[in-house]
C-alpha cells in the first residue's frame, strides 16, 4: 500500500493506493508544517484518523509532499517522524513543490510552477530537475499573494482605520476581531499562519469590491516581481498554479499575467489527483 499525502499548513490530503492504483481509502489530517509544529503534535493528528492509525504497518511507502520541506534540517526531522510511525515503509519528503511540478506538468514539459495557498512559492522544472531562486523564509518574511498575507493585510487595514466602512460592518459580523482572541492565535496557538490564511476567503467573498481588487493586483503583481521574473525565460515557458488562492481568483490572476506578457497555464485546487496518476506510470 503507497500513501500519497499532498500537505499545505492549513490541511494535509491523504490517498493510499495499490500497486494497480486502485484508491484504498482517502482522509485528511490538519497541515503538517514542520516549520511551525513537533514530533508529538504531528504524531496527534496522525493518530487522530482512524484510517491512518488502523493502516500505518500495512504501509510499504509513504511519498509526502509537504509545506515547510524546503530545507534538509526539515527533511530529515519530518522523514525521522514519518519512519517511527510508519515503521514498515520506504518514506520519502519532498517539498510540495514537487507536488504541484508532477500534477500540473504531466508530460514533463518545462515549466515555471507555483504555488498560491496558505502559503506560496515559486519554481522553475526544467523537465526533469526543480530549479529554486528563491528559498522561502515563511511566512513572516515571504509568503507574498498568499492566503496568510492577505488575512494580514485585511486585519491591518481594519486595525488601522483603513477599511472601508460597509465592508468593515461585514468584517466585524464574519470574524472575532477582539484584539486578544487574535493576538491568542497568532501567538499561543499552533499554525499562526493558517489562521491568518483563514480571512482571505473574505477577500474572495468581496473580490468585485475596489478595496479589495487594489489588495489582490497589487499582491500579484508584487509575485511576478518578486518570483516569477527571476527566471530568465518566464516569457517562454507556461506558467502554472495550484492552490486555493490561484484556483478562486483565475479570473485575476489571468489579466495580471497577461499585462506582464507572462502566459498562464494549469490552475488547480489541489494536486492530490495528478499525483496518483504520476505514481502509477512511475510505480
Amino acid at each position: 500500500m503507497k500513501l500519497l499525502v499532498d500537505s499545505g499548513s492549513t490541511k494535509a490530503d491523504w490517498i493510499a493506493i495499490d500497486d494497480s492504483g486502485k484508491v484504498l481509502f482517502t482522509t485528511q489530517t490538519l497541515g503538517l508544517n514542520p516549520e511551525v509544529l513537533g514530533k508529538d503534535q504531528i504524531i496527534a493528528r496522525l493518530d487522530d484518523r482512524f484510517d491512518i492509525l488502523h493502516n500505518k504497518n500495512s504501509a510499504t511507502h509513504l511519498y509526502f509532499y509537504g509545506a515547510g520541506c524546503g530545507t534538509d534540517r526539515m527533511k530529515n526531522f519530518l522523514t525521522q517522524v514519518f519512519q517511527e510511525y510508519f515503521s514498515k515503509a520506504n518514506v520519502v519528503v519532498q517539498e510540495d513543490t514537487y507536488a504541484a511540478v508532477y500534477a500540473t506538468t504531466p508530460k514533463g514539459e518545462k515549466a515555471i510552477v507555483s504555488i498560491l495557498g496558505t502559503g506560496s512559492n515559486c519554481s522553475y522544472f526544467d523537465g526533469s530537475v526543480l530549479h529554486q531562486k528563491v528559498q522561502s523564509l515563511g511566512y513572516i518574511a515571504m509568503d507574498d499573494c498568499s492566503g496568510n498575507q492577505f488575512g494580514r493585510q485585511l486585519i491591518r487595514s481594519y486595525y488601522f482605520n483603513k477599511m472601508p466602512s460597509d465592508l468593515a460592518v461585514i468584517f466585524e459580523k464574519e470574524y472575532d476581531l477582539d484584539a486578544d482572541a487574535i493576538k491568542h492565535n497568532l501567538y499561543k496557538e499552533a499554525n499562526p499562519n493558517a489562521y491568518l490564511a483563514t480571512f482571505a476567503k473574505f477577500l474572495i467573498q468581496h473580490k468585485d469590491h475596489v478595496f479589495c481588487q487594489k489588495i489582490i493586483k497589487s499582491a500579484m503583481q508584487d509575485f511576478v516581481n518578486f518570483y516569477i521574473t527571476q527566471y530568465e525565460n518566464c516569457h517562454e515557458v507556461p506558467v502554472h498554479f495550484i492552490g486555493s488562492i490561484a484556483f478562486y481568483l483565475k479570473d485575476e490572476l489571468q489579466v495580471v499575467l497577461e499585462e506582464n506578457n507572462l502566459k498562464i497555464g494549469n490552475v488547480l485546487r489541489r494536486p492530490i489527483d495528478g499525483l496518483i496518476q504520476y505514481h502509477i506510470l512511475n510505480r
